[in-house]
């Protein structure tokens, strides 16, 4: 899908990008962020993944794995959200269609009114963690057991008044998608998306063939150092448990190649290897601030804090994650384990970010490492 090519040929200048190599290494040797795998894409061409630092968090940990595979949390969220519109394409229902009509026991407490456009939009008025979060994962509950409470939940508005960042929103489309489909999420992740996309070493949470054999893949998952909430925990993101259990809003497992050939996918308007499997009005509609249509979103979110079907937009003045350089039309995720991916069409350009090193609220790493890299960029090809 894409090739591998020198800097100055996929358009980076040479210098430029050797700094932002060497930032990152000088990161992770000072162990600010333990280990880190970057990649850019450009003109469907890329220097390759680059790896740095240590594979676990202890201080004589083996270097990182080659093959290193990174938990992504969030960046999961638009990801399941262009599953869901894949369905949307193929007739199965429509962004203003409710929720309850999928999944009827999801329509009290005020949620009769929530749409499929509110959970892909963050305006659902859903929480972003449950109540009882803790509870639920120190009980190793499945994924059914937050669906179930999160269809008891109120709203904190009404539906499309206003934008809470809610997870929540999309356990419930990866409910959704089970319903429709008869598979799982990460099931239907892996039959639509994964497997045509040659993303072989991504999972919406990982196998039980993972753990299997002499040299299990499971092995290669780099460790996440935890933050303090987690600590002692029996379902902290390092476990067995949280790995395997494919949460729809963070648990997606991956490598920096293999995200580099979502973005390309995406580049490429929606065209795999052989044929689309989204159309190009499908990715657009994605990337567009949906904001724009929805009359009862408060102007400040419509002008300033936009954001598509699953993708977030860029925020003009919030050097939060994305840092402050992009340009209008770029759009991508963050994640709270150290992750990050931003897209821009118009310099046909893709950057990943995936670390150990948790780094919210204001993605310290990520915005740093987005700002040299995109002042490493030449002018795009005719201008």
């Amino acid at each position: 899908m894409f090739a591998i090519d020198t800097p100055q040929n996929i358009g980076l200048d040479p210098a430029r990008w050797q700094h932002v190599l060497g930032l990152v290494r000088s990161w992770t040797e000072a162990d600010q962020v333990p280990a880190a795998g970057i990649m850019i894409l450009r003109n469907g061409k890329t220097t390759g993944s680059h790896l740095f630092g240590r594979q676990t968090c202890d201080a004589d940990s083996p270097p990182i794995r080659e093959d290193a595979i990174f938990l992504i949390a969030s960046i999961t969220k638009p990801i399941v959200g262009m599953a869901a519109l894949l369905l949307v394409e193929r007739g199965e229902f429509v962004l203003d269609d409710r929720v309850k009509n999928i999944v009827p026991e999801f329509g009290n407490n005020g949620k009769h009114g929530v749409t499929i456009r509110h959970l892909l939009t963050h305006t659902s008025g859903l929480p972003d963690m449950l109540p009882n979060n803790t509870e639920l994962r120190t009980a190793q509950a499945p994924l059914s057991a937050f669906v179930e409470e999160t269809c008891r939940q109120p709203l904190a508005f009404r539906p499309g008044r206003g934008v809470q960042y809610q997870s929540m929103g999309f356990c419930m489309l990866g409910e959704i998608i089970r319903r429709v489909t008869g598979q799982s999420c990460a099931e239907f992740l892996q039959n639509e998306i994964f497997a045509p996309l040659g993303m072989h070493d991504t999972a919406l949470g990982a196998p039980d063939d993972w753990y299997a054999g002499e040299n299990p893949t499971v092995n290669r998952i780099a460790e996440l150092r935890i933050p303090e909430a987690q600590v002692g925990s029996n379902w902290h993101w390092n476990t067995r448990y949280w790995r395997q259990l494919g949460a729809p809003w963070g648990g997606l497992l991956t490598t920096p190649t293999d995200l580099a050939c979502l973005a390309q996918f995406l580049l490429n308007r929606g065209r795999g290897e052989d044929e689309p499997l989204l159309s190009p009005a499908t990715i657009s509609a994605a990337t567009r601030n949906q904001f724009l249509a929805m009359r009862d979103v408060p102007e400040l979110e419509r002008r300033s804090r936009p954001w598509g079907l699953g993708w977030r937009l860029h925020w003009p003045g919030d050097s939060r994650n994305f840092g402050d350089f992009l340009g209008p039309h770029n759009y991508g995720h963050w994640g709270a384990t150290g992750s990050l991916l931003w897209i821009d069409p118009t310099w046909q350009t893709a950057a990943i970010m995936l670390t150990t090193q948790p780094q919210e609220p204001r993605g310290k790493y990520l915005a740093r490492f987005s700002n040299a890299a995109v002042a490493s960029l030449t002018a795009p090809l005719g201008d």
